[in-house]
């Protein structure tokens, strides 16, 4: 989670002069999520997608600021109203953008909110789709580091709770760092978040697969 609030760092940089509206929106609304203005980002991140109607980008930040956000609230209305929110502009960025391996494993990130909050009433169903949800976007995109980073992440969250070893999980994770490696950085506010994340991750398999453990 701690990779998605830093995603203002894989902002293209641009100079003041040369920024369109689009370019200094978009830069304006990353900032105030960096600063954890969460409402403003996602209103103004809504605001350039009302503009911006072929942009799948501003409604998926927007869809993807309100998930974040939703972690670890209490007030179960307060979550429901966010994740709703949430789906809306999910739905929004892939009517614009269909078979997007990024949104449609930002839909897990919602249902894994919603699981998150309360597992015993949302688990059962929501696990299934997830399940779903990321064998449908790696055969959509294999190489995709962030779908093979979120598909194995889940699935050793599922192997800690039933618990079972983590470990035949971690070489796709190692695999999911190459492929953030190799990946080329073309498109300005693509969400190429990931790579330390999974780089946490890796080292702590290496300390769990340790012999001296």
């Amino acid at each position: 989670m701690k990779s998605l609030l830093l995603i203002a760092t894989f902002i293209f940089t641009l100079s003041l002069t040369a920024q369109t509206p689009y370019e200094k929106g978009m830069n304006e609304a990353f900032a105030l999520w960096e600063q954890q203005k969460n409402t403003e980002a996602v209103q103004l991140f809504e605001r350039i997608a009302s503009v911006e109607t072929n942009n799948w980008l501003p409604p998926y930040y927007a869809g993807l600021i309100e998930i974040v956000s939703s972690f670890g609230l209490k007030d179960e209305a307060l979550l429901t109203t966010k994740l709703t929110r949430a789906k809306g502009f999910l739905d929004k960025a892939s009517t614009i953008s269909e078979n997007n391996p990024e949104i449609i494993i930002t839909y897990a990130l919602l249902n894994t909110a919603y699981i998150a909050f309360d597992g015993a009433k949302y688990g059962m169903t929501l696990s299934g789709e997830n399940v779903a949800i990321y064998k449908k976007a790696l055969a959509i995109a294999p190489n995709n580091p962030r779908v093979l980073l979120n598909k194995t992440e889940w699935d050793m969250g599922t192997a800690k709770f039933f618990g079972k070893s983590t470990a035949p999980y971690c070489e796709d994770i190692d695999r999911a760092i190459v492929l953030f490696k190799a990946e080329e950085q073309t498109i300005p506010f693509y969400p190429y978040s990931g790579l330390e994340r999974a780089q946490e991750i890796s080292a702590n398999c290496k300390k769990e697969t340790s012999p001296n453990k």
